[in-house]
C-alpha cells in the first residue's frame, strides 16, 4: 500500500473551535475531504454495515434514527440524526466517555463530494494542554486515508491499512497529520509554545 503522504495531507482542511453544548463549554475538531464520488456513494460508503468492514470496522446494531450502533473493538453509541444522504450524527461513547459526532455530505464540482466531520467533546484544560487536538484528529486522518482509498477502489481491506500505518510512510503520515493539528491548534488561538509541547506529547503517544 502506498500513499501520497503530502497529497493525503493537503486533501483535508483542518480546524478546532470551542462553542458551548449541554450548558459547558466544548472543544471541536473539524476535519473535511473532498472525495472522487458522488453524495449517495459517499453516505453509503460510511453507513453501509457492508461497506464499513471494508475500510474501517464492522458495525452492529439497530442501524436506524434512535438506534444503537457499536463499531468492533471502539466507540458506539446512539444515532441522533440520519438524513440521507446529507447528514449523520451519532454519540461517540468509548471508554466510559461520551463525545459527538457529526457528519454531512455537500455535492461539489466536477460529481464529487466533500465530507466534512466534527467531532465535539467536553475536554479538560488540562488535557486539552497535554496532547492537543492531534489525539483525536490523526486518527480522523488516518480515518479519511482508509475512505478515501476504498470510494478510489484501492483499498483491498482494513488490515493493509493497518500494517502501513506502523510503516515509516505511515508514521510519516502521522507526523505531518499532527504538524497540521497543531497549526490548526495555533490559528485558534493557542500559544504556539504549549501547542508545540502538546503536539511533541502527542505524536510520542501515537509512535509516530
Amino acid at each position: 500500500m502506498q500513499i501520497d503522504v503530502a497529497k493525503q495531507i493537503g486533501a483535508v482542511t483542518r480546524s478546532v473551535t470551542t462553542r458551548e453544548h449541554e450548558g459547558k463549554a466544548a472543544s471541536v475538531v473539524t476535519a473535511a475531504q473532498t472525495y472522487s464520488t458522488t453524495p449517495d456513494d459517499l453516505w453509503d460508503a460510511v453507513t453501509s454495515p457492508e461497506r464499513l468492514p471494508r475500510w474501517f470496522l464492522p458495525i452492529t446494531g439497530d442501524l436506524k434514527l434512535g438506534g444503537r450502533y457499536q463499531l468492533q473493538g471502539n466507540a458506539g453509541g446512539t444515532i441522533l440524526v440520519c438524513d440521507r444522504p446529507r447528514h449523520l450524527k451519532v454519540t461517540w461513547e468509548y471508554g466510559g466517555e461520551v463525545s459527538w459526532v457529526d457528519v454531512t455530505i455537500e455535492p461539489a464540482p466536477n460529481h464529487r463530494a466533500t465530507l466534512t466531520l466534527e467531532h465535539m467533546a467536553h475536554v479538560s484544560d488540562e488535557r486539552a494542554k497535554q496532547f492537543g487536538p492531534g489525539a483525536v484528529g490523526i486518527g480522523w486522518d488516518l480515518t479519511f486515508v482508509g475512505l478515501e482509498r476504498h470510494v478510489g477502489g484501492s483499498m483491498k481491506s482494513p488490515g493493509e491499512g493497518m500494517q502501513w500505518m506502523m510503516s515509516e510512510e505511515g508514521k510519516t503520515f502521522m507526523r505531518q497529520s499532527n504538524e497540521g493539528w497543531y497549526r490548526a491548534s495555533v490559528a485558534s488561538g493557542t500559544d504556539p509554545g504549549q501547542a508545540k509541547a502538546a503536539a511533541d506529547r502527542c505524536i510520542a503517544a501515537y509512535g509516530g
